[in-house]
């Protein structure tokens, strides 16, 4: 019998649901949430408020496009941690609900391991076991999969995650939130050797964006003088803003350039070590053109492969809670109705 999964995603400030059948996605909704555009950021509060308006038209929708009705559903997947509390109550709770009232098993997944399982979406997919490079705004780490359930991490950022030097590199710029995509977007008309930015020396697998972050922002007091603050090269508002407006796409190319060499020298280090060549990316930030392309790159020098999910899957969405549910329910790895959520949780 075929294995029917409703998914559920509310982590942050997406509302998804998707339906998969033994592993096939059949549908993928996402509900996004403009209201944050005018806060330079997600405010918690109105996200949860926005889930709660949300869920019932997406997950109705989700069940009509794959056309399954909630009987004929076999499991309920949700996104049980980590990410904003309030957006995942709103995802749990509803899950539950429908859960009991259908009488269907619940399945909790975690989300930085679905984003991980992402890779297992499309036809075309990684063998055990693979290295996942998993770049979010909340999250920058390396990801041994040696199977759907054996999931160890092997680097991780030791302050700042990569997605986040993102946006503030582009809030330092001027550039409106979500600024992340708009660096992606000019630094395809850059030089990316314009401007040099340090790469940070940090031991082992682990990352740092930190340093970067404030060698960016002096950079930019400074108009370009210095990568130091210093007060006698402190620009005016007017010189920072002129420097700004002529160099953007210089600037953008150069802070991506060096944002993606410190993400894949990790990886390389890291599948030299292990003798692992089969490599995936993930997360949100692997929807960045300049990342993905580099990646690519990096195999076809080395002779790895290398995969990576479509954009839809890159992003928050319930597609890759619904993948990695469908694997929880061949293994029985089932929920009592009493699980909760958490804002941070490992895997």
């Amino acid at each position: 019998m075929p294995v029917t999964i409703l998914a559920i995603e509310s982590s942050c400030d997406e509302t998804s649901a998707s339906v998969c059948v033994d592993g096939k996605i059949l549908s993928n909704f996402i509900a996004n949430q403009a209201i944050h555009e005018r806060f330079g950021g997600v405010v918690p509060e109105l996200a949860s408020r926005a889930h709660m308006q949300n869920i019932v038209p997406v997950v109705s929708e989700a069940l009509k496009t794959a056309g399954i009705s909630p009987s004929g559903l076999d499991a309920i997947a949700f996104t049980q941690a980590p990410g904003l509390i309030g957006s995942l109550l709103v995802g749990s709770q509803f899950a539950k609900s429908m859960a009991l009232g259908l009488g269907k098993p619940l399945i909790a997944v975690h989300h930085m391991q679905a984003h991980v399982l992402a890779n297992l979406i499309p036809e075309r997919r990684p063998s055990f076991p693979f290295l996942c490079l998993t770049v979010s705004g909340g999250h920058t780490q390396i990801v041994l999969c040696q199977s759907p359930s054996r999931l160890t991490i092997l680097g991780e950022t030791i302050d700042d995650a990569a997605g986040e030097a993102f946006d503030k590199s582009a809030k330092l710029l001027g550039l409106p939130y979500p600024g992340g995509p708009l660096i992606d977007k000019y630094a395809k008309t850059g030089n990316p050797d314009r401007f040099r930015f340090p790469e940070p020396k940090i031991a082992g697998l682990d990352f740092s964006f930190s340093g970067l972050k404030t060698s960016i922002l002096y950079f930019l007091q400074n108009a370009g003088t210095s990568l130091v603050y210093k007060e006698e090269f402190r620009a005016t508002e007017e010189e920072r803003k002129t420097f700004i407006e002529t160099n953007l796409p210089d600037i953008c190319a150069s802070i991506q350039q060096r944002i993606v060499t410190i993400l894949l020298n990790k990886l390389k280090k890291a599948a030299e070590e292990t003798g692992i060549n089969e490599l995936c990316l993930a997360g949100g930030v692997s929807a960045n053109s300049g990342l993905r392309e580099s990646f690519g790159q990096l195999g076809r020098d080395k002779g790895w492969n290398t995969y990576i999910p479509a954009f839809e899957y890159c992003t928050d969405n319930a597609a890759m809670i619904a993948i990695t549910g469908y694997h929880k329910f061949l293994a029985g790895d089932f929920a009592p109705l009493s699980v909760g959520t958490a804002a941070r949780a490992e895997f």
